[in-house]
């Protein structure tokens, strides 16, 4: 079981839910230590003082808040602990929302919250209001000397915190400018055919890293002395978008024969309910 990483209370009204909040994702990136080319040795990065001229300790470092050119404000761990935020115990649920109406360009990270023993029951009341309603909950929370943004919704059995970016987080780039490329109802016909083709519900087993599979593969062969061959990069070509939607459409199909009669019979069925 993974350690908990935030412990505090849900405030649900006057309700309150002892809870423990835990990682819901791991990042499974291979990684490497950086190696001095020359010898093979492993390249040490240190913690550099150049008014000392020498490195120093973790213990020996403090964080410093730089207000002016070289002018630090310095900040311990007492004064993080000091701040007045109630968010540092309590997830307080202060609005709740459709899920559609937050973009997902919102979300950040997701962690499970788990009840302790005294809060089961009313954890899962709340789980399954949101549940029937088709509601997330919105509140803030204070993990690892931030306070964030964050939403609470149910999945698979069990309540789901989301952080959020704050809106001035969000990049707008105003150098990007709608495209006005007109396009032929000919071409929107055969767009979303093969758009309804490869329709299908979220299937997350479906689907796995390929770069890192093919860098393991990489490592293993080098490790073996085995040569490495790179795949042709594919030739960059002038195409005729109509054909290629075309093909596109019929390769779909070929690849799966019974997924459009099934999309075509859910459609049918819907019809025919909102009928």
């Amino acid at each position: 079981m993974p350690r908990s990483i935030w412990s505090g209370v849900i405030s649900f009204g006057m309700v309150s839910i002892p809870v423990n909040l835990y990682t819901a994702t791991q990042d499974k990136d291979i990684s490497f230590h950086l190696l001095h080319e020359e010898c093979g040795n492993r390249v040490k990065q240190l913690r550099w003082c150049p008014y000392h001229e020498r490195a120093v300790e973790w213990d020996e470092v403090a964080r410093g808040y730089e207000y002016a050119k070289n002018e630090y404000i310095v900040l311990s761990d007492e004064d993080f602990d000091k701040l007045p935020l109630p968010s540092k115990h309590t997830i307080e649920l202060s609005a709740f929302v459709r899920s559609q109406e937050i973009d997902p360009i919102f979300y950040e990270k997701g962690y499970y919250l788990e009840p302790k023993q005294e809060g089961t029951k009313a954890y899962a009341l709340l789980m399954r209001v949101l549940e029937e309603k088709g509601l997330v909950g919105l509140a803030k929370i204070a993990i690892r000397n931030k306070e964030q943004l964050c939403a609470l919704r149910p999945q698979d059995g069990t309540l789901v915190l989301e952080t959020l970016y704050y809106p001035d987080e969000i990049r707008i780039e105003k150098g990007v400018e709608k495209s006005e490329m007109r396009v032929s109802e000919r071409e929107m016909e055969m767009a979303t055919t093969l758009v309804d083709v490869l329709s299908e519900r979220f299937d997350p087993t479906r689907y796995h890293d390929e770069y890192r599979q093919a860098l393991m593969e990489l490592i293993e062969a080098k490790q073996k002395g085995k040569e490495v061959v790179a795949p042709p990069a594919p030739a960059g070509k002038v195409i005729d978008l109509m054909a290629a939607l075309r093909e596109s459409v019929e390769a779909a199909k070929k690849r799966r024969p019974e997924e459009p009669r099934r999309h075509a019979h859910r459609q049918a069925g819907e019809r025919r309910k909102a009928g």
